[in-house]
């Protein structure tokens, strides 16, 4: 069961207009709440939005900072434009979104700037790994997700928008909702090309 779990989760985007019940949120969270971390420091934080004005506010505030990227690529407007406008879109149609944050606050302090930088890929790993649980017990309760990195790129426009803690760094965007589409699994490496025994040789 555990296995098929893994093996069955996929990244939805597309969604139902289904309303997700706050109880499974709770719950999904939950799971999250239970994942391993660095000393136990538990750096994650999370916000759950299904406010229909908040999801496009933010939505919006993100897209102008890619479209900004984009533009800086050289990319032509008639095509930066078709992008925005999806980008929107894949913010907005879920019912829910997510933003997973880290913070800082509890994680050991270092002088030595080596440690200092440890540390906080320490936090990094034990916020994705808060995230892995909430994926797989999102699709235990027949909810769709998909993890999207797009906060890293404009964290400011994001804190600013949703009025959290200067402290608070985000890391992800989940969506979440119903699936209404059902993907093919994606290909993966054979076991034999990602694993060796003692040594790499």
């Amino acid at each position: 069961m555990f296995h098929e779990i893994i093996r069955n989760r996929r990244s939805i985007r597309k969604y139902s207009l289904k309303n997700v019940p706050s109880h499974l949120i709770s719950k999904i969270i939950e799971a999250a709440r239970w994942a391993p971390s660095a000393h136990n420091a538990q750096p994650w934080r999370f916000l759950v939005i299904n406010d229909e004005k908040i999801k496009r506010e933010l939505a919006e505030a993100m897209a102008m900072e890619w479209e900004k990227d984009l533009a800086q690529n050289g990319m032509l407007p008639e095509e930066r434009e078709t992008l925005i406008k999806e980008s929107i879109r894949k913010f907005t149609q879920p019912p829910v979104i997510i933003i997973a944050f880290l913070t800082m606050d509890e994680m050991h302090k270092y002088p030595n700037k080596k440690r200092r930088e440890a540390e906080y890929i320490m936090a990094v790993q034990s916020v994705a790994a808060a995230i892995q649980n909430l994926l797989l017990a999102a699709y235990f309760e027949g909810l769709g997700t998909c993890w999207y990195c797009a906060p890293l790129f404009c964290p400011e426009t994001v804190k600013k928008v949703l009025g959290v803690p200067k402290n608070f760094e985000p890391q992800a965007l989940i969506t979440v909702g119903y699936p209404s589409e059902k993907p093919e699994p994606p290909p993966r490496k054979p076991l034999e090309a990602i694993m060796r025994v003692n040594r790499w040789e």
